[in-house]
């Protein structure tokens, strides 16, 4: 059995950065939404740019620093573009697109079929040195306090119905399945009127009957995300309540659970100056009345 403490603490809604991907087809508006929607999260934008540069045609409607990224379009790629980013201090990151990361030269699925070689044409049994490397391209997408705006080129989906009829199903992402779903809004760009339909939403902002994506757009999605606090309010009140909490403890055992949350953050010896005053205390007074 685990001797791991496990502590649960009260959920709260604190601020967040975007993670959303515009799927569709080319000529779908997808770079042009994209640097819309940056302009209302940011001042700074930067780009990545695996489309030939397409993105620096509209160098003269919004500001912007790129990065024309060539083939191999291999995850750890990806993964050091996204730090590099971040440490260069950017408000958002558009990356346009984010299906070479899987389809590309030099991408996962070439990867995977190099890696069969070694497992004499099995591409299954490949797939466990491979997904290990596009898991850290989503993580970074995910886990780097930034917002990351990606874009992923799309096919409509058909299958033949009774006779010869062609039933349409929808857009089929140019990535991993499931890419959409691990991000905060996922929205299918429509080729004919550029109108984005969101097939995930966790903002609850956008119209299931499609709107074109503007400024405002980002605007409206910036206000959301900011509609709570910090990691560092947040961290901060909560150590704020733990103090409290621990002066009010009379239970020893119970001290060990208030420090968890703060292991490794800048609260953590303050919390255990505490906990140890306390636990002092509380055994000292345990003598008195033996």
């Amino acid at each position: 059995m685990s001797n791991e403490i496990f502590a649960f603490t009260k959920a709260e809604r604190k601020k967040a950065k975007l993670k959303l991907n515009l799927s569709g087809p080319s000529g779908s508006g997808k770079t042009y939404s994209a640097l819309q929607m940056a302009s209302g999260l940011g001042s700074r934008i930067a780009v990545i740019d695996t489309e030939n540069e397409s993105a620096s045609l509209y160098a003269t409607e919004f500001t912007f620093d790129t990065l024309p990224m060539r083939p191999p379009y291999s995850p750890e790629r990806f993964v050091g573009a996204i730090q590099a980013a971040y440490n260069m201090g950017y408000d958002v990151l558009i990356i346009d697109s984010a299906s070479h990361e899987w389809t590309g030269s030099g991408g996962c699925l070439e990867i995977n079929d190099k890696a069969a070689a070694r497992f004499k044409g099995n591409t299954w049994s490949a797939w466990s040195e491979t997904t290990p490397k596009h898991r850290k391209f989503i993580d970074a997408l995910l886990q780097t306090d930034i917002h990351i705006i990606t874009t992923t080129r799309s096919k409509t989906e058909t299958v033949q119905g009774e006779g010869r009829k062609i039933l349409k199903l929808g857009m089929k992402c140019e990535q991993r399945d499931g890419f959409e779903y691990e991000l905060t809004v996922s929205l299918d760009m429509l080729h004919e009127n550029h109108l984005a339909i969101p097939t995930k939403d966790r903002t609850g902002l956008f119209s299931h009957d499609g709107e074109q994506i503007t400024r405002q757009t980002g605007e409206r999605i910036l206000a959301w995300l900011n509609d709570g606090r910090s990691q560092e309010e947040a961290l901060a009140a909560q150590f704020q309540e733990a103090i409290e909490r621990i002066g009010n403890s009379t239970d020893i055992a119970e001290l060990g659970i208030i420090y968890t949350p703060f292991k490794g953050t800048e609260y953590e010896q303050d919390v255990i100056a505490a906990c140890g005053q306390r636990k002092t205390a509380l055994t000292q007074a345990q003598g008195a009345i033996q």
